[in-house]
């Protein structure tokens, strides 16, 4: 079972919200997930993008061997949650 850490589209139209959720890479991508890893809405009402994630459960699954998307990778990247387990792993 390939498992990817991947957004979910809700929201409605014009107006998309994501869930950060971890999921087996056959479902579809609104579909069936294993768990829900964080939330992202891009068109928060402020400047910056709403962003909440769960960082022990992230680095959990990336542990386990869970592949994140490239957008899913890049969020992660600017929290500072991929370097972190890259120093995790080198020790």
């Amino acid at each position: 079972m390939a498992v990817k850490i991947r957004l979910t589209r809700t929201g409605r139209h014009d107006d998309a919200c994501y869930r950060i959720v971890v999921a087996d890479s056959r479902f579809a991508r609104d579909g069936r997930y294993i768990e829900q890893v964080g939330y992202y809405n891009p068109k928060a009402q402020g400047k910056t993008p709403t962003l909440t994630l769960n960082r022990d459960a992230v680095l959990a699954w990336l542990g386990k061997g869970a592949q994140p998307s490239d957008t899913v990778k890049s969020i992660l990247s600017k929290e500072g949650i991929i370097k972190e387990f890259a120093e995790k792993k080198s020790k």
